[in-house]
């Protein structure tokens, strides 16, 4: 019997279908947090959230997706990335649609946690999917550029569309548009893309143990933060947290390092490519994620904005995001892969830094800081997704395109939890209140300085030392 061999798409048009639905993948993932800040504080007010309560509504989502993101990988190169990523699609269909139901805080962040293991399932798949499908390098490139605009698409517009949305439609709204979204990947995915070819899945066993340990420490480490501040040091929980956290760190390291078919092969980790690129991805996703939440709090909280004029406000970096595609080769081929990495992730941290020494002071300092942001994550979400694929072996590369995702949703989370453990520590009453004292006004204004600096000292720690492993892998070639 003759087998017929699937003929890969000659050029992107003969592939639309599946081009469509992995775009709608990505436009997902980027819009999802985006265009949820925005609706802090109307979600604040309606379900009297506390300030810890609203952090983990968007903290929820991203602590999941980066703690499951690398078992997930492992599972689709198991049982087929296709597969587990049509599951993935349906289980986020259904999460959004129950947000219709959402009456409480606590629901919200349930439903923002399913949501979490959704995405997981379906962003570490997607890349290796677009490389599969084409034959050559060049259409491979083409492909996952144009995937990755749509997800930095979503990424810009997400606050300027949810704020205007929420000018005429309730919040729900904006979770609710993820059912077409999702819709509209599955079918693209389950009619454009072949099924797995058995042959083509590896056979080992799952490292269920090395995931359990690594998902906890993921979230041992961003809970304990809020329990010194709900519960004070007094409080056996917060050390417990410690402790707890330090016991499953340590317990995943063994685990991986002596495990048979680790979830996470430490050793390439330590290749110097790799390590820099992700250092680089993680700061990035750091200040990205810090900004965006302090500026939507110091827009409609503190200077008493409407959501509209919140969305207006964040136009700049709409602009551009979507104006400065064009100049990402250019710039990189001009200064080389190492130093586009490292300028556009250290742009971004500078663009966190001007918020908190200056944002309080009117929008321009916020303008100045948003197009330096957008700028440098242009750039970086590039660079260093392709340094790191760049220094791992060919046979790695679906695993080095989930640490990147990984890397980038731990900053976020991190950056959400330092973000809201010091507002909650230095803001005293409820954060979502329509009227703040003069006292609590000045409490926010100090809160916001000290969260944005703390982040940026954080972030700026990260860009420093991937350039000092970006010059390891340099002297090495050398």
């Amino acid at each position: 019997m003759t087998t017929t061999i699937p003929r890969s798409p000659r050029t992107l048009r003969e592939a639309w279908i599946a081009l469509a639905g992995l775009s709608a993948v990505f436009l997902f993932e980027m819009l999802d947090n985006s265009i949820l800040n925005v609706a802090l504080p109307t979600i604040g007010r309606e379900l009297d959230a506390t300030t810890a309560g609203l952090q983990w509504v968007t903290g929820a989502y991203s602590v999941v997706f980066g703690g499951l993101m690398l078992l997930f990988g492992a599972v689709a190169d198991r049982f087929g990335r296709r597969r587990v990523m049509l599951v993935g699609l349906v289980i986020l269909g259904i999460a959004s649609l129950g947000t219709a139901f959402v009456t409480t805080t606590e629901q919200l962040i349930v439903v923002r946690a399913v949501m979490g293991i959704a995405a997981a399932m379906t962003t570490p798949g997607s890349m290796a999917l677009a490389f599969r499908l084409f034959g050559t390098d060049e259409l491979r490139v083409r492909a996952i550029t144009v995937i990755s605009t749509a997800g930095l698409v979503g990424l810009a517009i997400g606050p300027t569309a949810g704020g205007l949305a929420l000018a005429v439609a309730p919040w729900q709204v904006l979770l609710l548009i993820n059912v077409p979204i999702a819709a509209l990947a599955f079918i693209g995915i389950r009619a454009g893309i072949a099924a797995d070819d058995p042959a083509d899945r590896h056979h080992d066993p799952i490292d269920v143990s090395g995931a359990v340990l690594g998902t906890s420490t993921i979230v041992f480490a961003l809970v304990t933060p809020t329990l010194f501040v709900d519960l004070g040091a007094g409080s056996w929980m917060p050390w417990a947290g410690i402790a707890a956290t330090v016991a499953a760190g340590v317990g995943f390291v063994l685990r991986e390092r002596t495990a048979r078919t680790p979830l996470l092969d430490l050793r390439l980790l330590a290749l110097p490519l790799v390590s820099s690129g992700l250092a680089y991805k993680a700061a990035a996703g750091l200040a990205v994620a810090g900004l965006s939440y302090l500026v939507t709090l110091q827009l409609q909280f503190a200077w008493g904005w409407p959501p509209a004029a919140a969305a207006v406000a964040m136009l700049p970096q709409v602009v551009v995001l979507l104006a400065s595609g064009r100049l990402v080769g250019p710039f990189v081929q001009k200064v080389g892969l190492d130093r586009a990495a490292f300028v556009s992730s250290a742009a971004v941290v500078a663009g966190l830094a001007v918020f908190g020494l200056f944002g309080r002071f009117g929008y321009g300092w916020i303008l100045v800081a948003l197009v330096l942001v957008a700028a440098g994550m242009r750039v970086v979400g590039v660079v260093a997704g392709t340094n790191v694929l760049k220094g791992l072996p060919e046979s790695r590369t679906s695993m080095g395109a989930a640490l990147v995702d990984t890397s980038s949703e731990l900053a976020t989370a991190i950056g959400i939890a330092a973000t809201g453990t010091i507002l909650s520590a230095l803001f005293t009453g409820s954060i979502a209140s329509t009227e703040w004292s003069a006292a609590q006004a000045g409490q926010f204004e100090a809160a916001v300085t000290i969260a944005g600096l703390t982040l940026t000292a954080f972030a700026g720690a990260l860009v420093a030392v991937g350039l000092r492993w970006a010059s390891t892998a340099g002297t090495a070639a050398d």
